[in-house]
C-alpha cells in the first residue's frame, strides 16, 4: 500500500478487500494469512516494501498503485500479482494487452484520460468565472501523466481556458502553485488522480480553501475533506472487487487469463459549505446529477 500505515483511508481500502475475501469464505482465522507493507511515495521504501514481500513468496501479491506495481514487478515475474486502482497498465508495460494481459498480473483501473474533460466542464460548470486552471502532479507517482495532459489541454482550449501544467514533488511545491493560481482573479485547480495526491488529500483540500480556489479531484476523500468537488471512480469499489480475482487466482486461475476490469462506479460528490465559503451558486441541475451533497 502506496500510504502512510496511519492513514485511516489507506485502512479503510485494505478492510474493504478484506471483507470481500471473508464474503467469499477465505477468511484470516484459518483460510489464509495477510501480509502488510506500507510506503508513502518515497521509491526507496517502496522498493524495500517490495523486496520483503517478495521474499516471503506469498501466494498472491495485492498492490495498490502504478510505483508499486512497478517495483513488485522488477522483483518477481512468477508470483501473481493484482494491481487494484492503477492509470494505464499497457502503456507501463504492466500487461501486454487489457483483455489478455500475460504474464503474472492483472487488476482493475482507475480512470480513462477522458475524465480530465468532464472534471474542466464540472469545474465551469459551478464556477463559471474561471478561466485558468492548473493541473498538478507528481512526477514520481504519476510516470502516466502524459495521458492525462494532452486531454487536458484540448478540453481546456474548447472551453476556453488557459491549461497550466505544474508538476510538484512535495506539498510545499504544492503550496507554491495554489499561491501562485491566488495571486490572480478567476484561477482554479485540478488534482491528476495519483498515488501522491491522494496520500496528501487533505492538505490539499485545506490550502485549496485557504487561498479560496475552486478545485476538482478524482477523489470522493477530497471532497468530504473540504474540497470543493469531486466526480470519479469508487476506489473502495475495485478493492471490493479485487477480492474477487485474488479468491480466484488462490483457486488455480492464472493472472494472465483473466481481463484488467475497468471501473463501474462512480460518483459526483459536491461540497456544498465549501461552494457558500467561495461565494458560488451550485446550479439546481448539478446538485439533482451529483451523488452527494456535502452539508
Amino acid at each position: 500500500m502506496m500510504y502512510a500505515e496511519s492513514d485511516a483511508q489507506a485502512h479503510a481500502l485494505v478492510a474493504v478487500f478484506r471483507a470481500g475475501l471473508r464474503d467469499l469464505g477465505w477468511t484470516e482465522d484459518h483460510k489464509i494469512r495477510l501480509d502488510y507493507r506500507w510506503a508513502t511515495s518515497d521509491s526507496e521504501s517502496i522498493q524495500r516494501s517490495a523486496k520483503e514481500l517478495v521474499a516471503l513468496e506469498p501466494d498472491l501479491i495485492l498492490s495498490s498503485s502504478t510505483p508499486t506495481t512497478a517495483w513488485l514487478l522488477q522483483q518477481t515475474r512468477t508470483i501473481p500479482i493484482i494491481f487494484a486502482n492503477i492509470v494505464d497498465p499497457v502503456g507501463s508495460g504492466f500487461v501486454a494487452s487489457l483483455p489478455r494481459p500475460g504474464g503474472n498480473i492483472t487488476g482493475f483501473l482507475n480512470l480513462e484520460p477522458s475524465m480530465t474533460g468532464k472534471w474542466l466542464e464540472l469545474l465551469k460548470e459551478i464556477a463559471p468565472r474561471v478561466v485558468r486552471v492548473a493541473i498538478f502532479f507528481n512526477p514520481s507517482t504519476a510516470p502516466y501523466a502524459e495521458i492525462y495532459l494532452n486531454p487536458f489541454k484540448a478540453a481546456a482550449a474548447s472551453l476556453g481556458m488557459q491549461a497550466i501544467v505544474a508538476p510538484v514533488r512535495d506539498m510545499t511545491e504544492i503550496d507554491t502553485v495554489i499561491a501562485a493560481q491566488a495571486r490572480d482573479p478567476n484561477g482554479g485547480l485540478m488534482v491528476m488522480p495519483d498515488g501522491f495526491m491522494f496520500a496528501h488529500h487533505a492538505e490539499i483540500a485545506s490550502l485549496a480553501a485557504r487561498y479560496r480556489i475552486p478545485a476538482v479531484s478524482s477523489y470522493r476523500a477530497f471532497a468530504k475533506a473540504g474540497g470543493l468537488l469531486s466526480y470519479g471512480n469508487d476506489i473502495l469499489d475495485n478493492y471490493r472487487r479485487a477480492a474477487t480475482y485474488a479468491v480466484r487466482i488462490l483457486k488455480g486461475e492464472k493472472p494472465s487469463e483473466l481481463p484488467v476490469q475497468f471501473p463501474v462506479k462512480f460518483e459526483l460528490v459536491i461540497n456544498l459549505p465549501t461552494a457558500k465559503a467561495l461565494g458560488l451558486d451550485v446550479p439546481p441541475t448539478l446538485l439533482a446529477r451529483a451523488d452527494e451533497g456535502i452539508e
